[in-house]
């Protein structure tokens, strides 16, 4: 059994729940947003455990739907609702991405698997297994690499601007702590990526364990109230 992601579904949960308290205190289209990718994250940990159980055809396409395709972008569409300010391009794109993920969805759920499936070792992560049982066509695949590449522009992007920022105004330093938190966390399954390939496929299940906790430690930080000693300096920073 994959013991580490349990730890990593478990860790995404707590981490779920405390986003959406806050968006239930704060609002934020940006809070649903990192919600709805975090619940993604969450899908992707939760079938990797299902997966080194037993194989489930239904499991492998949420774990490719949701971990290959879906968590980054919807990640860093949060951000960028967070970050863009120029009217309606956030909420555009917003719009094509939930087109998008419809279509990532169909594309996935409707494809069949190869004899191949037969022989799934659960031993193996699925990660290592998932070209030789999975039909992709070739729009799958473009739609793979682009989802992958958007979310990890807004949102290591987005993070590392942030922090900038902050950094740059001398101002909410924990704040600028959190966002390098996020970017760091959020560059942890893109490493783990790399292991696979390599070889090391048990790295892949630390990198994504990692990953989320950096990112929750850095959204705590991000969002911890701090005490201001000048009111002024409250206003100017609210």
């Amino acid at each position: 059994m994959n013991y580490i992601s349990i730890f990593s579904t478990i860790v995404t949960a707590i981490f779920t729940v405390a986003v959406f308290n806050r968006y239930r205190q704060r609002k934020g289209t940006h809070l649903l947003l990192w919600g709805i990718g975090l619940i993604f994250y969450g899908l992707g940990t939760l079938t990797e455990v299902i997966l080194s159980i037993t194989f489930s055809e239904f499991a492998l396409k949420v774990w490719y739907l949701s971990g290959a395709m879906l968590t980054a972008a919807w990640l860093g569409q949060g951000t960028v609702h967070l970050l863009v300010r120029k009217r309606g391009v956030a909420s555009t794109l917003t719009i094509i991405l939930v087109i998008v993920s419809v279509v990532a969805a169909i594309l996935v759920f409707f494809a069949p698997l190869t004899p191949a499936a037969a022989d799934y070792n659960t031993s193996l992560p699925a990660s290592e297994q998932y070209k030789e049982i999975m039909t992709r066509n070739s729009l799958t695949i473009v739609l793979t690499i682009l989802l992958n590449i958007y979310g990890t522009i807004t949102l290591v992007g987005g993070a590392i601007y942030s922090a900038y920022l902050f950094w740059r105004k001398k101002v909410l330093l924990n704040r600028m702590v959190g966002n390098i938190l996020i970017a760091a966390g959020a560059m942890m399954p893109a490493i783990g990526g790399t292991f696979v390939q390599a070889g090391l496929v048990d790295w892949l299940y630390l990198s994504e364990f990692i990953g989320v906790i950096l990112m929750y430690a850095g959204f705590m930080q991000a969002t911890a109230q701090q005490p201001v000693a000048n009111p002024r300096a409250a206003v100017l920073t609210s």
